[in-house]
């Protein structure tokens, strides 16, 4: 287990922009030092899954404006429930065995703002979303 942890630490890139302070909460402390460094490890990922999601819901976002387009981000992250109990995995996964018992002491507020991260981390990358697939050569 122990191996575990030290790797999935390891690959997760530095995410320092903010301080880490006495004065922060438990929840924005994880936040900082667990969930962002691992949304950002994913980043990639998410912009496919979304992708693959779009795709899945007839292409309806490609056509929509861009105002539009982050309203839809937005529901899909927090009205279809499957969508977001697989982004939160994508993200629960990659805990350490203490992280996830940490987590665990507090879900609720934890999975808000893991879920607001990730959504940011989307329509921060729209037009990544929207850019015309081109197949690599192999």
């Amino acid at each position: 287990m122990i191996d575990r942890d030290l790797d999935l630490k390891r690959i997760r890139p530095d995410y320092m922009t903010t301080t880490i302070n006495d004065g922060m909460s438990t929840e924005e402390r994880f936040q900082n030092l667990v969930l962002r460094p691992i949304i950002k490890l994913q980043n990639d990922f998410f912009v496919e899954v979304f992708k693959n999601y779009a795709s899945k819901h007839k292409n309806v976002f490609y056509d929509l404006s861009t105002e539009k387009q982050i309203d839809y981000i937005n529901n899909s992250i927090h009205k279809d429930m499957k969508f977001r109990n697989s982004l939160k995995g994508m993200v629960i996964g990659l805990f350490t065995v203490e992280e996830y018992l940490i987590y665990m002491q507090n879900s609720s507020a934890l999975n808000k703002r893991m879920m607001n991260i990730v959504k940011e981390r989307l329509i921060d990358n729209i037009q990544i979303i929207i850019a015309p697939r081109t197949l690599a050569a192999v």
